[in-house]
């Protein structure tokens, strides 16, 4: 079973995801930054993709660019933020969480071919 680490503030979209990637089969992590991500890699939980939700991207999205060296990352933002050059691909809000979901699955796809 893949593991996603859904990261933001937003506790709302955050469950939401989280829920329908477990219906889904996808074990689905909450964390509330990429701090958190980093020390959840740290003891031993890596993820087969990440959902950052970044509106506005913050200095500590840096934490999250050495886990996309590994591992595909889902940036969602809003219109006319930069985007980092490690995004493996980016939703802009408003975004439904069908949308996210299908995005991870096209991730995920992707690392099985």
């Amino acid at each position: 079973m893949p593991t996603v680490f859904v990261i933001g503030e937003d506790w709302t979209l955050r469950s939401l995801v989280r829920a329908e990637l477990r219906e889904r089969g996808v074990e689905a992590l909450g964390m509330e930054s990429p701090d958190e991500a980093a020390r959840a890699v740290a003891t031993g939980t890596v993820p087969s993709a990440v959902v950052l939700d970044a509106t506005p991207l913050g200095g500590e999205a840096l934490a999250l660019e050495f886990l996309s060296r590994s591992v595909p990352v889902l940036l969602v933002t809003s219109p006319g933020v930069p985007v980092p050059s490690w995004a493996a691909a980016v939703l802009s809000k408003p975004v439904h969480v069908g949308e996210i979901v299908a995005s991870v699955e096209n991730l995920l796809k992707g690392l099985a071919a």
